[in-house]
């Protein structure tokens, strides 16, 4: 299983726990500002891609079942899908995947998704 990996919020916590770090009100001082700033920027309205995504992403859903199925396959099942190419469906289910909503396995060297 891949590690996940650390974002700059992370670090910054992990800073924190530093005993010598916590020590110096200066670091924590800095510390808590550029985490302030990091939730600001996460505060941030979804853009129109994104919530164009969202459909897309609630359309495959609609379609798959739990029988494991391709990209491509899933994307011919349905005419709002059909004429996104297969990278755009793999990253929609990608997304999906991450969500939980969505299963990835292998069968060979297909990778088929299936309904979580």
């Amino acid at each position: 299983m891949e590690t996940k990996k650390m974002t700059k919020k992370d670090y910054f916590k992990a800073l924190l726990a530093i005993d010598e770090v916590a020590d110096n009100e200066e670091l924590v001082k800095f510390i808590n500002h550029e985490l302030e700033l990091l939730g600001k920027k996460a505060d941030k309205k979804p853009t129109k891609e994104q919530e164009a995504n969202k459909v897309l992403m609630d359309k495959i859903v609609a379609v798959m079942t739990s029988e494991g199925a391709t990209a491509s396959d899933i994307a011919k099942k349905s005419d709002d899908l059909k004429d996104l190419s297969n990278q755009k469906v793999s990253s929609m289910l990608r997304k999906l995947v991450e969500d939980g909503r969505v299963v990835k396995y292998a069968e060979g060297k297909k990778s088929l998704f299936r309904l979580a």
